[in-house]
């Protein structure tokens, strides 16, 4: 909200400080603009933290840069924060001096991460990629109207409601949900749209028509 109001106002601010765990900020973080892919998440994953407030700063206020404050250090946690447009990962128990050692780093363009992560995170971002590369080549198994299906899928679209916006048949929506799950080798939505999202699919556009470009859904 504050960053908002500034920008209504014609003011900018230069650095966010986002503590990590924002757990009891759910309804504050949600209103966020962020990416598609990163909204209506699962069950297993719905609990919005400070990570999910980055990306969604990163995407609507890109100029603004984004220190992470943590309880401790977590390699996995700190390459999520950097994949979702972080600079900086400190301990929330970090000295003053160290602290603002950070974000004068950040604000030369500088990324900051703990000594002792470094080894960790560069393990998790490649990690990441690798499964990311194995799930763009499940998704591009998929037929253009396979691929339509999922994108309504991760929309958090029914069966009946995929139907409808397709202008197909029930049955001919429920045998394309079956083919792609069983292309991308998993066994239920949630699976399925998880998948999706670690391939970079976004949910169809609810409020246009899906676009289709050189045979990749836009």
């Amino acid at each position: 909200r504050s960053l908002e109001r500034a920008a209504a106002e014609g003011r900018r601010f230069d650095v966010l400080l986002v503590d990590a765990d924002l757990g009891a900020a759910t309804s504050d973080v949600a209103r966020v603009p962020g990416p598609a892919h990163l909204q209506g998440r699962d069950a297993a994953d719905s609990a919005v933290d400070g990570i999910s407030l980055v990306a969604g700063v990163r995407s609507g206020q890109p100029a603004v840069r984004t220190v992470v404050l943590a309880e401790r250090d977590d390699a996995r946690r700190a390459a999520a924060a950097l994949q979702a447009g972080a600079s900086g990962w400190v301990a929330k128990d970090c000295s003053l001096s160290r602290l603002l050692a950070v974000i004068r780093g950040v604000l030369r363009d500088e990324t900051h991460l703990p000594p002792a992560l470094l080894t960790g995170v560069l393990r998790e971002l490649t990690a990441a990629r690798k499964h990311r590369t194995e799930s763009e080549r499940l998704v591009e198994s998929l037929t253009p109207r396979e691929r339509e299906v999922l994108r309504c899928m991760v929309a958090g679209l029914g069966r009946k409601a995929v139907a409808e916006r397709l202008y197909l048949s029930p049955h001919t929506v429920r045998t394309h949900m079956q083919n792609v799950l069983g292309k991308l080798g998993v066994h239920s939505t949630l699976a399925a749209v998880a998948l999706a999202r670690r391939a970079g699919v976004g949910p169809v556009d609810l409020a246009g028509d899906v676009v289709e470009r050189g045979g990749q859904l836009a």
